[in-house]
């Protein structure tokens, strides 16, 4: 009878947690910022079907990078969950830090279980309060733990080069087309520290808008509105409730539901 082969769980967890790694590298980056007047999601995505950023209720917006399918899953949940929560109690007890305690604990165990192999995913929660000093944003690595972050956040491809870019030139009080501007910077660099045009037909953009005066806060920017805001216009940001941005239905479901790596 031949000996078992033998890994450490040490080792496990190394080799697990490296192969999630590779597999949300492989996405593209996005990058959360805060702005003067809420929250603002930028990604490179080409594709007008499959978004990386999704409504998940009133003042909640959902990010993520890696395989579009697993992630996915996750968005559909976390819409149950929020519906369910906010009809049981109240719209005001569904928050981003329970969501993002709730895909903590999935994605921990998903990770954990040797039954199945780890999601290759990275998610970003992101609640836009009455003030700026109430936003939250939150990042969930695929090994189900929780980081609290401020100002900016980078998940996929390069982020930690993306990262240090915005840490370094984020501030607060910007301007929605400020904000924009940053993020197209940074997203832009190469690896090896060149830059490159992204045009806004390849971007998906979208906010928490904390002055919008319906209780859901998440639209998307698209078309014009969008090419005037990466030209510096600032007044693009206060365009109108009715120019069909949203692309959001009830109870945070998209009319169309997409995204891509």
């Amino acid at each position: 009878m031949s000996t078992p082969f033998y890994v450490s769980p040490q080792q496990a967890m190394a080799d697990r947690a490296e192969y999630a790694r590779k597999g949300i590298a492989r996405g593209r980056s996005l990058v959360v910022l805060q702005y003067a007047d809420g929250i603002v999601f930028v990604g490179e995505n080409p594709s007008r079907a499959l978004h990386k950023f999704s409504e998940i209720y009133d003042r909640i917006g959902f990010a993520a990078a890696g395989k579009y399918n697993e992630y996915e899953n996750l968005r559909i949940g976390g819409v149950r969950y929020a519906d369910l929560r906010g009809y049981t109690y109240d719209r005001t007890d569904v928050t981003a830090r329970g969501l993002a305690n709730v895909y903590a604990q999935t994605l921990g165990t998903i990770f954990s279980s040797a039954a199945e192999k780890p999601y290759e995913v990275e998610l970003v929660v992101a609640e836009v309060g009455e003030t700026p000093e109430g936003d939250q944003i939150y990042r969930l690595p695929h090994d189900g733990s929780i980081v609290d972050e401020h100002g900016s956040v980078a998940v996929g491809g390069n982020a930690e080069q993306i990262s240090s870019f915005l840490d370094q030139r984020h501030r607060d009080g910007m301007t929605l087309a400020e904000a924009l501007k940053l993020a197209v910077q940074a997203l832009s660099r190469d690896t090896n520290g060149s830059e490159r045009e992204i045009p806004a037909e390849r971007l998906e953009v979208a906010v928490l808008d904390r002055t919008r005066w319906q209780k859901r806060k998440f639209k998307r920017i698209v078309g014009n509105r969008l090419s005037r805001l990466l030209a510096g216009d600032s007044d693009a940001g206060e365009a109108s409730e009715t120019d069909g941005t949203d692309g959001a239905g009830p109870s945070g479901v998209e009319k169309t539901d997409p995204e891509a790596d």
